[in-house]
């Protein structure tokens, strides 16, 4: 493989990993907008869309393999390419919390609407900042982005202690709401654990760029 091709499939395979970002975004915005309107038809497809997200990774993962295998690179060349394939691991696990989200959408089965959601759809529009900057940052191999990405997800945090509040408060007042606080409570948890991956995606490029593995993905409160 020349260097000249070599290029080209680093560059196609970064276009596949934003298409792949792309998904797992599209995923979480539709679960948390069909858990607030109680649309189970909704989250019964972005289920059934998760198998094509995990196809697009794998596909991914097959062209990455087969581009180190047949140009044996060395030192950042096969910094890029590893970065990929963990980069797309923590997507592809991103879109499995949002179907996670999806799946406890039909949990609360007929609840009347409209949803009160409390603080979840704010940790929501935290972590999907979180997602499309580290992507920039991964693009741009941006490492003090990838840094100040990071400490949004101690706002993420913050943000799942209040819905922890809420809900505890919630059960205590009427006891008739503890299932339902409940999944709420796992709501936020994959939310909070959609911004760690985000937070994983920046330390690899902080890898990328530097060749250093940095654990930036720690609460600092």
């Amino acid at each position: 493989m020349t260097r000249d091709l070599f290029t080209a499939e680093l560059r196609q395979l970064q276009d596949e990993v934003l298409v792949l970002g792309s998904m797992a975004e599209k995923a979480i915005m539709d679960s948390l907008e069909a858990l607030r309107d109680g649309d189970q038809a909704w989250s019964h497809k972005i289920i059934a869309d998760d198998l094509k997200i995990n196809r697009k990774r794998f596909e991914i993962e097959d062209r990455t393999i087969f581009v180190v295998a047949s140009q044996q690179p060395m030192a950042a060349d096969l910094r890029a390419l590893a970065s990929i394939l963990y980069i797309i691991t923590d997507l592809e696990r991103i879109a499995d919390h949002a179907e996670g989200i999806s799946r406890i959408n039909l949990m609360l089965g007929d609840e009347p609407l409209p949803r009160r959601l409390g603080y979840i759809p704010a940790m929501s529009d935290r972590a999907l900042a979180m997602l499309r900057n580290s992507l920039k940052a991964y693009i741009e191999q941006d490492v003090e982005s990838a840094r100040r990405i990071c400490d949004a997800d101690d706002e993420v945090d913050h943000l799942q202690d209040s819905v922890y509040d809420d809900c505890i408060k919630g059960m205590i007042a009427d006891p008739s709401t503890i299932q339902r606080n409940t999944y709420l409570l796992w709501t936020a948890h994959n939310l909070e654990r959609i911004a760690d991956r985000c937070t994983n995606i920046c330390e690899r490029v902080i890898y990328l760029v530097t060749g250093t593995m940095e654990e930036i993905n720690v609460s600092k409160y």
